[in-house]
């Protein structure tokens, strides 16, 4: 017999199978030993009180063996004859968008500029030890697209563009922890994640795809107002639909086609700086107690936003016991992100914390500035983002050591005489980041920690480090596609897919757009 049930236990009671037998088995009367398995198919934790509770869903098989997996496969055959689609871009709209190619009986040709996600570890690696950054292998382009090193995120706020649950499971069949389909806030850890990765390469290559690394898109291919194909700067040329799922960062793609007069448009962003706190001080505060988290509870999270003059201000991508990372993509550039091994069992939690840019902004933004991009130009807000990080960098020491205050200094308007010790491996320096950073941003965020300080006593300290810049939170434009065909506006053929092209945000739903495009390209080829 299989049950399902609702259970709210305390922490070291959901620590493992065994002791979830024995709150079963106390709840149902069933003896322990007629209970062959416990599954969750839901987890969340509620620490809105003193005493802390795990919420679970769990399915109880009592005298009788699972036999499904614990997650739904797909089926994938030999696409080997089938027609083309070039997907421009191998991160998660990319990949996703060639695995539901394939169940659709296309073959999926995916052209990445960047390396294998093995290799472009290394590249990576130098960025700390020896401040070079590879503008085409680094943490935003290769093999996986940003989220391969900076984090892996499953979850989304986005319910109605299509099923996150199918996500989830393709996730498992390629070798993430089943855990990622019960977890409320999923997440397969930087440490887990290539492997996934290669395995969903290794897929599209067993039923017939291509993918080819170090293979720059470098123009479309187009004829009578119909995109037919690439031409890459290796020379060679890929011939189908296109689905352009290029990432956030691909700033020369942004570059070309606004000299092309493809129509696309400037799209709000947000800006601002990573906060690192260390991780016990937010266990601390979030589960209400001097001990922190304890043996049986995970490193604690939180999200916080307001509203500071009309704009929001706000946590972004928090990675509990993590790390900060070098995020720049080209020269003359420190950007900052953060990441979490699937422990999430570092010192340190750290989040993005920023402020809604929306595109009228940019003139105040480049007060003081050049500005070499008029402010009705669609490239507005990504050249805002360049002379930001440019500014950094110079502050840096022209090194990818990186600007950085104590937040309580910071709120003072203080330069802050020394410095914690810090996750991100580049290092930092003292730096006034309230005089360098347009006011614009560090008014608003000086007025939104002190309200995240009043809501969470103990958040607003000096112990935490605010490192600067974190500009890449999503793409400056939006590409500009027909709402139902999900084909650009003037050029038939043509997929704008993902996070880059301004219809997603983050690894799930960038992986649920590249779906709906291969879906769209199969309509087309019908």
């Amino acid at each position: 017999m299989i049950r399902e049930l609702q259970l709210r236990v305390l922490p070291q009671d959901a620590v493992s199978e065994q002791t979830l037998k024995q709150v079963v088995s106390q709840e149902t009367g069933v003896s322990v030993g007629e209970i062959n398995a416990v599954r969750i198919l839901k987890r969340s934790i509620d620490a809105r009180q003193r005493t802390i509770f795990v919420n679970l869903k769990v399915q109880v098989f009592i005298e009788e063996d699972p036999t499904a997996p614990a997650y739904q496969s797909v089926t994938y055959g030999d696409v080997s004859s089938g027609k083309p689609v070039v997907i421009v871009g191998a991160g998660p709209g990319g990949l996703f968008a060639a695995l539901r190619a394939i169940e659709l009986g296309l073959r999926p040709i995916v052209v990445e500029r960047g390396k294998n996600v093995r290799e472009r570890k290394k590249d990576i690696a130098r960025i700390s030890r020896e401040h070079r950054v590879n503008p085409e292998s680094n943490y935003s382009f290769g093999e996986g697209g940003a989220g391969a090193y900076s984090d892996g995120k499953l979850y989304t706020r986005s319910k109605k563009r299509g099923s996150v649950e199918k996500i989830l499971n393709v996730f498992c069949q390629h070798g993430a922890s089943p855990s990622i389909l019960s977890d409320a806030h999923p997440h397969i850890g930087t440490d887990k994640l290539p492997r996934v990765i290669e395995n969903m390469r290794e897929q599209i290559l067993r039923s017939g795809g291509e993918v080819h690394f170090e293979t720059r898109m470098d123009r479309l291919i187009i004829r009578d107002n119909e995109v037919i194909g690439i031409e890459t700067q290796t020379g060679e040329t890929f011939m189908g639909p296109v689905i352009l799922a290029t990432g956030h960062s691909a700033r020369d793609v942004y570059s070309y086609l606004y000299n092309a007069q493809i129509p696309m448009e400037a799209k709000g962003i947000a800006v601002g700086v990573r906060l690192e706190h260390p991780q016990q001080l937010i266990d601390q505060i979030q589960y209400h107690r001097k001990e922190g988290r304890g043996k049986y509870l995970p490193a604690a999270e939180y999200s916080f936003v307001s509203q500071v003059q009309g704009r929001g201000v706000y946590s972004f991508c928090m990675c509990p016991g993590g790390f900060v990372v070098p995020a720049a993509s080209g020269p003359r550039q420190i950007v900052v992100n953060g990441m979490s091994p699937s422990n999430r069992g570092s010192y340190w939690s750290n989040s993005g914390m920023v402020v809604e840019i929306r595109p009228e902004d940019y003139p105040e933004l480049m007060k003081g500035q050049e500005m070499k991009v008029p402010a009705d130009s669609p490239l507005a807000l990504m050249a805002f983002q360049e002379r930001l990080e440019e500014l950094c960098w110079l502050n840096g020491n022209q090194r990818q050591t990186a600007p950085s205050q104590r937040m309580d200094d910071f709120i003072h308007k203080r330069l802050s005489a020394d410095l914690p010790v810090t996750s991100y491996t580049p290092g930092v320096l003292s730096s006034p980041l309230h005089f360098w950073m347009p006011e614009f941003i560090t008014h608003r965020l000086r007025e939104g920690f002190r309200h995240f300080g009043k809501v969470s006593r103990g958040f607003l300290t000096n112990e935490a480090l605010m490192i600067g810049v974190e500009t890449r939170t999503s793409s400056p434009v939006r590409i500009l596609r027909d709402k139902e065909l999900l084909q650009h506006v003037t050029l038939r053929g043509l997929f704008p897919c993902g996070e880059g092209a301004g219809y997603a945000g983050g690894i799930v739903s960038a992986a649920i757009d590249g779906e709906r495009c291969a879906e769209m390209v199969a309509e087309l080829l019908k």
